[in-house]
């Protein structure tokens, strides 16, 4: 097992994903990530590169995608993993970003949500010289929080 960080440099092109997906699952079980979990990480990457493709740059393809991939810590010592995804489109206030009321029932619109839900933390930063900059964090064991 590496503990060099996966990087990969994408192009904001549908077809780009299945290849990035598929080095992603290599690197967690790689890194001793059950199935499960493992399928949680690449939807929600998958999510979070499909939101950069839609929304950063309104379907453009060619456009740069940046993901990282690297194993981290919990504060209890326990293993994880933060994943960042860096785009160079439309930067917008990361107070704005967020899914859609679920009382509205239709196809689509659920990443942000599904992105939180299979993540620890998730931060939407704007990043240095415009594009955004996403932080999803997963731990392998579940979080617990202290009273």
């Amino acid at each position: 097992m590496s503990e060099a960080p996966l990087e990969l440099d994408l192009s904001s092109d549908p077809r780009s994903l299945p290849d990035a997906r598929e080095k992603v699952r290599r690197w967690a079980g790689e890194h001793e990530w059950n199935e499960t979990q493992i399928g949680e990480v690449v939807l929600a990457l998958d999510e979070a590169l499909t939101n950069v493709i839609r929304h950063a740059y309104g379907g453009q393809s060619g456009k740069k995608i940046l993901v990282t991939v690297q194993a981290i810590q919990d504060p209890d010592g326990g293993d994880g993993l933060e994943i960042r995804v860096r785009d160079f489109g439309r930067q917008v206030n990361p107070e704005d970003i967020c899914g859609r009321d679920l009382d509205d029932i239709r196809p689509g619109g659920l990443g942000v949500h599904i992105i939180q839900a299979l993540n620890d933390s998730v931060e939407y930063r704007c990043a240095e010289g415009g594009g955004m900059l996403l932080v999803m964090r997963k731990f392998k064991a579940p979080r617990v929080e202290k009273s």
